[in-house]
């Protein structure tokens, strides 16, 4: 993506918003904003801003997955897995106690 084509001044925004909006939405590409020949924000498309969170969202949880590990803070999946089925049939038995008395 060349974002040098992407670099507005702001005084292009105020006399365009509703052309950079749909150019936005179509490009599906960030606009730089300046001011006084610095630039001072980014605009992005509601979709992609949303795709950015989604992702952002996805790489911390992946941070936190090797910060654990790091911290040797895991147990091997076959456990894991052991341990979830026998919590599931502890609810279950629960369950059916309450149920059938």
């Amino acid at each position: 993506m060349k974002l040098s084509s992407q670099v507005k001044p702001i005084s292009y925004l105020k006399a365009n918003a509703a052309e950079v909006l749909d150019a936005l939405a179509e490009n599906q590409q960030p606009m730089i904003i300046t001011q006084n020949g610095e630039a001072k924000a980014v605009l992005q498309d509601l979709a992609s801003y949303e795709k950015t969170q989604e992702t952002l969202a996805l790489l911390k949880i992946i941070a936190l997955g090797d910060a654990q590990i790091a911290r040797g803070e895991i147990v091997p999946a076959r456990q894991a897995i052991e341990a979830l089925r026998t919590d599931l049939k502890s609810s279950a038995a629960d369950t059916s106690k309450k149920n059938h008395p």
